[in-house]
């Protein structure tokens, strides 16, 4: 009976050697298993934290160009409403024209009740184009300047400066800081 007890115990006690070698093993091999899923994990986290950053790249290249976009849209608007009268102005100069060639002409008592109506519509349509920021450009007796004038004619006159504008034909017309027509003028030489 000793014996039994003895074996029996032995036998317990083997068992539990042996268990403890398997949980051992176990042990080992959960963490062999933990390691690798770490190692996934990390590789995993790594690329997402790229993708994050690809992602984060393109999307202030899109912010950047919505910007931009926007940005080019407001100019062009401020541009569309600053010159919005140009094509009007442009077509309405060669009535100014007429209107100036008839002022010019010689006035008697007859016509001068038709100079006054001519002069009250010419001074309206110059008011309202300045409104709209269309002016005209001086040219007589001023500096040849290529950018607003257009020289006709050269010719020498005695007592006059070199590039000195002395005579106007047809008179030019700014609208804001463009030229909308430049002066066609004699120069002297």
């Amino acid at each position: 009976m000793f014996m039994g007890k003895v074996e029996h115990m032995i036998k317990k006690k083997t068992k539990k050697n042996s268990d403890e070698v398997v949980s051992d093993s176990e042990e080992m091999t959960n963490e062999t298993e933990t390691t690798e899923e770490k190692s996934e994990l990390e590789i995993e986290n790594e690329a997402l934290k790229e993708e994050v950053v690809k992602l984060k790249n393109d999307y202030f290249k899109a912010y950047a160009d919505a910007e931009n976009i926007r940005k080019r849209q407001e100019r062009d608007f401020e541009l569309s409403m600053k010159y919005r009268i140009q094509t009007f102005a442009d077509s309405i100069l060669p009535a100014l024209d007429n209107l100036e060639r008839a002022l010019a002409s010689e006035v008697t008592e007859a016509t001068q009740s038709y100079r006054d109506g001519v002069e009250m519509i010419y001074e309206q349509l110059m008011n309202a184009l300045k409104q709209e920021g269309v002016t005209p450009i001086e040219a007589l007796d001023k500096k040849f300047d290529p950018n607003v004038h257009q020289a006709l004619q050269v010719e020498e006159v005695e007592g006059v400066k070199p590039d000195t504008i002395v005579e106007e034909y047809q008179k030019g017309y700014m609208i804001k800081d463009r030229v909308l027509r430049a002066s066609l003028v004699k120069v002297s030489q």
